[in-house]
């Protein structure tokens, strides 16, 4: 069976402690966390090694069988403060994160690349990679800006995280992601969206923060979205549906991401597939 995450963005208003119990209950079997707000003023849940409440939290993970896989969301813009951010870093490792998850938000593309290199630099010195994720309101509001980002950067933990609803809504699709090496092909989030595209960014941003739809509920072309992504590459759903109760919204999201997975091979449209007799799948190193 998949391991499935749970994006903290499909239930922002739960705090840490809450997020690992509910993520648990629901089948999830790790989760992202929120700890530097993605809006001004938006919420968010920084820990700081050494605290009473980072050894709880850690605790609680381990208690409850969930790992943390991500922190987010780190914004390039052109002011960003990285070295203020490895306090931060150093608490996600202690948890047991393998990413932090980043945006690209500065026109200057020079300063971008050397602010993700940067950042890139930051990440490995506390074994994390840095995942960076394409909207289309931002700079790096595609799946082929992010691509050249991260080459250009030229960093081994640099890579990108494809969201099913931003690869859409940015004119992308699921065969785009063929020709990307599979170790820039990380994470991947999924959720459900109707055909119709929202007019104008403000009603784009709308949808992405509080209107998609539980996977297979919409038209997003899902199924195709995993026959390219790696087979290993890390997959939670995003998810928030403020119609719904918390709970009910988890287990929607994670029935839902089941159904969706349950006997469909991951992959098998990348190069480094076969399929072998019997139906099953065979993975060879790139």
């Amino acid at each position: 069976m998949i391991d499935l995450g749970l994006a903290h963005l499909t239930a922002l208003d739960l705090a840490p402690l809450a997020l690992v119990r509910e993520a648990a209950s629901a089948g999830f079997s790790f989760i992202g966390l929120r700890a530097i707000p993605a809006t001004a003023g938006g919420p968010a849940y920084p820990t700081r090694v050494g605290t009473d409440a980072h050894r709880l939290l850690k605790r609680l993970l381990a208690d409850e069988g969930v790992r943390l896989n991500e922190i987010e969301f780190v914004q390039l813009t052109p002011g960003v403060d990285i070295p203020a951010l490895a306090g931060l870093f150093e608490a996600a490792a202690d948890l047991g994160a393998v990413a932090v998850t980043a945006s690209g938000d500065d026109d200057d593309s020079a300063r971008l690349t050397a602010h993700f290199a940067e950042l890139c630099d930051l990440a490995q010195q506390f074994g994390l990679r840095v995942d960076l994720e394409f909207m289309r309101w931002r700079a790096i509001g595609s799946l082929p800006q992010a691509e050249a980002l991260v080459c250009e950067a030229g960093r081994a933990n640099g890579s990108i995280l494809v969201d099913a609803l931003h690869l859409h809504r940015s004119g992308g699709k699921p065969d785009d992601l063929i020709p990307i090496p599979a170790h820039h092909l990380r994470a991947a989030q999924i959720c459900d969206a109707v055909a119709q595209m929202p007019v104008g960014d403000a009603a784009i941003i709308a949808e992405a923060r509080e209107g998609r739809l539980p996977p297979g509920e919409g038209a997003l072309p899902l199924g195709e979205l995993l026959d390219v992504l790696p087979a290993d590459a890390s997959l939670s759903v995003e998810m928030p549906l403020p119609a719904l109760a918390v709970r009910p919204r988890l287990a929607t999201a994670f029935n839902a991401a089941r159904r969706l997975l349950d006997h469909r091979p991951r992959g098998t449209s990348r190069p480094g597939h076969r399929r072998q007799a019997g139906g099953s799948i065979q993975i060879r190193n790139a």
